[in-house]
């Protein structure tokens, strides 16, 4: 299956695109694909930081006598 993916084009400090290439030459990948790589490991980074965010929120406000048994739930 083909799939289509959108192209951007980006600037980069001399000493981040020198990393960026060793990291590509190191893993056998080409230095477009590390870039995808490294973009999705940050955006994951990105998520898990707002996530437990949200987490440490809802911790905050938790009141176990409201909370709903296991059984409850699955009903």
């Amino acid at each position: 299956m083909v799939t289509k993916v959108s192209q951007i084009k980006i600037s980069l400090e001399q000493p981040v695109y020198t990393l960026i290439k060793e990291l590509a030459e190191i893993n056998g990948l080409s230095i477009a694909m590390e870039t995808r790589k490294l973009l999705n490991e940050a955006l994951e980074i990105e998520e898990d930081v707002a996530l437990t965010s949200f987490a440490m929120e809802r911790e905050v406000s938790y009141n176990k006598s409201n909370a709903l048994t296991h059984d409850e739930v699955w009903e």
